[in-house]
């Protein structure tokens, strides 16, 4: 259980700076901290009555150790113990959550998945985690839309970005970013040897419009006949859309819609997403020491996962974990590998802040 001691303290020095004459010409700043003082208010309620539950329990304990006691009595204090006990839990986890949710933006994301070593066999695991994805954002509630993306003639894929959309989303799937490793006996593999694969994953924020607007002379933008599998399929005019942010040399591009329309507002929200990245990443470099806390980098280079199909097993190398459930995760049952990332993340930044 975290240290609510800092919050306390957090909470006084808030209270003391919005009782100043000087806070009244910041209404921005006064802004900010009234919502800050109110977010701890609910924390320290709430760790009030995980401390009202804590004197119940110790005082049923005490009666539990009483050999005076009557044993009906006892009887009824250890029932009433048990669920105390899920109570006071409850209690800490809805305070965890809190704190962490604080420190989490709740962003609509972008996910890019890209094969990388291996050719045709990275292609198809490629497949394999975009379904894992899919079948985890739909469990959640979330909404998926496909952006942009690149087939193989094996149906495997090169490349494919789409967006997620949903409470959470950012804070369960940011960590997802790396590279993904497979290992296992493709099919067309006559011999049975296993071989390593891998496929690139990142994630990225969509900005709002109020953190980045691009200026339009900036701007190249290229039209171009989509490709298709042929026949009717074959899109004859030219919908397809690529857009070059040159100051950054950025490009992002979609032909997946029939309309050049919706092809460009899609590449746009790419662009967008990519050049908020980059700053970000730029910036961080700067300033290492001010980075967030984090479960790894999150850079596309740092191995995060394998998945072994011959041991079905799934092994995340950032907290040493392994699970040998790799069917259910590739149906999209990614809670237990999430949970203990989560749980990891928490950990460092309440230590980082002097609350654990």
């Amino acid at each position: 259980m975290i240290n609510v001691d800092k919050l306390k303290e957090e909470r006084e020095r808030i209270s003391q700076e919005l009782s100043s004459g000087a806070i009244v010409n910041d209404r921005e700043r006064y802004q900010q901290l009234a919502k800050r003082f109110s977010f701890l208010e609910k924390v320290l309620k709430l760790d009030k009555t995980r401390e009202d539950r804590l004197r119940e329990k110790k005082h049923l304990q005490e009666m539990l150790a009483n050999p005076k006691e009557d044993d009906e009595l006892k009887k009824m204090a250890k029932e009433e113990l048990a669920q105390l006990e899920v109570t006071i839990t409850a209690i800490e986890n809805e305070i965890e959550n809190k704190l962490f949710q604080a420190e989490e933006p709740d962003r609509d994301i972008l996910i890019e998945i890209r094969a990388a070593a291996g050719g045709g066999e990275s292609a198809l695991f490629a497949v394999d985690l975009f379904k894992m994805y899919s079948k985890y954002i739909e469990k959640q509630g979330w909404k998926l839309e496909v952006m942009d993306s690149s087939p193989t003639d094996i149906g495997g894929l090169k490349e494919l970005i789409f967006s997620v959309t949903g409470e959470g989303a950012y804070a369960h799937l940011k960590f997802e970013s790396g590279v993904h490793r497979v290992q296992r006996v493709p099919e067309t593999e006559a011999s049975g040897r296993i071989h390593t694969s891998t496929v690139t994953v990142a994630i990225l924020i969509e900005p709002k419009d109020v953190e980045l607007n691009l200026n339009p002379a900036d701007l190249k933008i290229e039209t171009f006949r989509a490709s298709g599998k042929g026949g009717q399929h074959v899109n004859r005019t030219d919908s397809a859309v690529r857009i070059t942010h040159l100051p950054t040399g950025t490009i992002a591009g979609c032909q997946d819609e029939r309309s050049q329309g919706r092809n460009k507002e899609k590449a746009m929200r790419v662009l967008k997403a990519r050049i908020l990245e980059k700053m970000q990443r730029d910036a961080s470099n700067k300033i290492t020491n001010l980075r967030r806390v984090q479960i790894g980098s999150g850079e596309r280079s740092e191995k995060i996962r394998t998945y072994n199909f011959s041991e079905r097993r799934i092994t995340d190398h950032r907290i040493n974990f392994t699970l040998y459930q790799l069917d259910r995760v590739l149906e999209g049952d990614l809670d237990e590998v999430i949970k203990q990332l989560i749980q990891e993340e928490r950990k460092k930044l309440y230590e980082s802040k002097g609350l654990a």
